[in-house]
C-alpha cells in the first residue's frame, strides 16, 4: 500500500552552508529550488523557503528540528552539487522522520539508492525535472502512479517510470515572494557589495551535441531539446527581479538571434537599467546587430565555450567549429565592448603537455578578458564516455573526472596553475581585466579596490583549511 496524503505546510530547503566549496557562491540563490517551492503554491497552504546559507540560526539540527515539529508536515530538500554530498546526506539523515521527507536534484537523481541507504529517514526522490512531481505529491496522488517518484515500500525502494520532459510554458517562473534571503556578495559576514545577484532560467536545453557536455542529458539519460520561454514572460521576470546583476542560468542564451533581439527591445522600451551575463557560443558572432542591442539593453558579460586551442581536439569534442572560426569570430567579437570569459577543458583524450599549454597564449590572442579551466569530466550518459573506457591508459574517477597513466592528478593540477600563472600573470593582462570590468560597468576601481582589501581573509582561510588537514593527516599516521 503506498501513501496518500494532501500536504498543509512544505519547508523547501537548501542544506548547504556558507562557505560550503563546490557549491557555487552564496550570491546566487537556490533557483532550482525556487522552481519547486513556486509549484506548490495553491497545492499546500504554506510554503516556506529556507536557505541555510543564509538563516544560520537553523543550522543546527537541533533548532532546525525544533521549526519542522511545529507544524511542517512535508519536506522537499534539494542536492545539486556534487561537492559536499557526504555532509548533506549526513544533515539530511538527522532530521525528524514524522513529516514527509523528499529529496532532488541532480545528484540525488544520480545516487537514488546511495540516498536512500545514507538517510533512512528519506521516504522519496524525485527523478530528474521536479515540478510536476510534487505537484501530484503534495495534491495527494498515489505514490506508485506518480512518474518519476522512487519511495519506499515495504522494505524496498520502488522506481515508478521516468516522468516525460514538460513543456516549458507549463513551469511557472520563480516566485521571489517566497524568499527569505536578499542575494548580495558577502564574506565572512562583510557585505562585499551592494550589488543584489539574481538568477533568470529563459530556456532549457541546448541544441548543439558536445560529446564532453555533462548536462546535454539528465542522470536519466533524457536530454532536454532546446525550448525557450517567450521573451515577454523573460522580461517580466527581469522587471520582477530586486537584482541588479542578472546572470542568465541558460545553455546558451543567443540561441534564436530573433528572440534575443526581442528581449532587448522590450528591456529597452521598459528602461530597466540592470547588468546581464549569459553564456554564449562563437556563433554568436556572426549577428552584430544583435550584439549591438545586447550591449545597449545592459549584458555585459559573455560566457563563451572555446573548450581548446587544438583543432583536433575541437573536433574530438565536437564543438561544431575550428580555431580559425573561433578567431575570426573573435574580430568580431573585439568590436564590443563587452567582458569576455573563455572557457577552456584541459586533460583532454591524447591531449599533450604542450597543446595544454597553448591555452594561455591563444586566449591571450584572442582578447579574452579572464578564463575558466576544468579537467575533463564525464558523467554516466556522456557521449564522450565510450571513447574515455575504450582508450588505453585512461580512466575516470568516482567523481567523473578522467586520468591517464601520463597525466594523473598531481600532474594536471600542476598544469593547471601553470596555464592559469602564464594568462592572467603577463605584462598587461590584470590591468585589462579590471580595465574591462570598469568600462563595462560591472564594477568602480573602488568596489574592485574593497574586494582587494578583503581578500588577505580568503589567502588565511585556505591556509587555515590547509594546515588542518595536514595536521589531520599527520594525526591519522600515528592511529592504530
Amino acid at each position: 500500500m503506498t501513501e496518500h496524503r494532501k500536504y498543509r505546510h512544505a519547508l523547501c530547503l537548501n542544506p548547504y552552508h556558507s562557505g560550503d566549496r563546490g557549491t557555487g557562491m552564496d550570491f546566487f540563490p537556490p533557483t532550482g529550488l525556487e522552481y519547486i517551492a513556486t509549484a506548490l503554491k495553491g497545492h499546500v497552504d504554506q510554503i516556506s523557503l529556507i536557505d541555510l546559507r543564509h538563516k544560520r540560526s537553523l543550522q543546527s539540527h537541533r533548532k532546525m528540528s525544533e521549526f519542522i515539529q511545529k507544524n511542517i508536515d512535508l519536506i522537499c530538500i534539494t542536492i545539486s552539487w556534487r561537492a559536499q554530498y557526504n555532509k548533506v546526506c549526513d544533515y539530511i539523515s538527522q532530521l525528524p522522520s514524522g513529516p514527509t521527507i523528499v529529496v532532488g536534484g541532480r545528484e540525488a537523481t544520480d545516487k537514488v539508492e546511495d540516498v536512500f541507504l545514507r538517510c533512512p529517514n528519506v521516504d522519496i526522490v524525485v527523478r530528474g525535472e521536479g515540478e510536476q512531481t510534487i505537484q501530484e505529491l503534495a495534491d495527494g496522488q498515489l505514490w506508485d502512479r506518480i512518474p518519476g517518484l522512487s519511495y519506499r515500500h515495504n522494505g524496498k525502494i520502488i522506481h515508478n517510470p521516468n516522468r516525460p520532459l514538460q513543456p516549458i510554458e507549463n513551469i511557472a517562473p520563480p516566485d521571489r515572494s517566497l524568499r527569505q534571503s536578499r542575494y548580495f556578495p558577502v564574506a565572512y559576514g562583510i557585505r562585499l557589495l551592494p550589488i543584489e545577484f539574481d538568477t533568470i532560467l529563459g530556456s532549457r536545453g541546448c541544441p548543439y551535441k558536445c560529446k564532453f557536455c555533462t548536462f546535454s542529458m539528465n542522470p536519466l539519460g533524457q536530454k532536454r531539446d532546446y525550448v525557450a520561454r517567450s521573451p515577454e514572460s523573460v522580461v517580466d521576470e527581469i522587471e520582477a527581479s530586486k537584482g541588479k546583476m542578472i546572470i542568465f542560468a541558460d545553455d546558451n542564451f543567443f540561441v534564436n538571434p530573433d528572440r534575443v533581439e526581442r528581449i532587448c527591445d522590450l528591456i529597452i522600451e521598459r528602461g530597466i537599467d540592470k547588468r546581464y551575463f549569459a553564456n554564449a557560443r562563437i556563433e554568436a558572432a556572426r549577428h552584430p546587430h544583435m550584439l549591438e542591442k545586447a550591449y545597449r539593453a545592459g549584458f555585459r558579460m559573455l560566457l563563451l565555450g572555446i573548450e581548446s586551442a587544438s583543432d583536433r581536439t575541437l573536433e574530438q569534442l565536437n564543438k561544431g567549429f575550428n580555431t580559425k572560426q573561433i578567431r575570426d569570430a573573435f574580430t568580431v567579437f573585439r568590436q564590443f565592448p563587452f567582458f569576455y570569459h573563455a572557457y577552456f577543458i584541459y586533460g583532454n583524450i591524447g591531449e599533450t603537455e604542450e597543446e595544454m599549454m597553448a591555452i594561455p597564449e591563444f586566449a591571450r590572442e584572442l582578447g579574452v578578458h579572464m578564463i575558466n579551466l576544468s579537467m575533463l569530466r564525464v558523467d554516466k550518459f556522456t557521449p564522450l564516455r565510450q571513447l574515455v573506457e575504450s582508450t588505453p591508459g585512461y580512466w575516470i574517477n568516482e567523481k567523473g573526472n578522467v586520468y591517464s597513466r601520463e597525466f594523473d592528478r598531481k600532474r594536471l593540477g600542476r598544469i593547471r596553475n601553470r596555464i592559469r600563472n602564464r594568462f592572467m600573470f603577463q605584462p598587461g593582462q590584470l590591468v585589462k581585466t579590471l580595465t574591462a570590468v570598469h568600462n563595462c560597468n560591472i564594477l568602480t576601481y573602488w568596489q574592485m579596490a574593497k574586494l582587494v582589501l578583503i581578500s588577505p581573509l580568503f589567502l588565511l582561510d585556505y591556509v587555515a583549511q590547509k594546515s588542518v588537514k595536514t595536521f589531520r593527516h599527520l594525526g591519522s599516521m600515528f592511529r592504530v
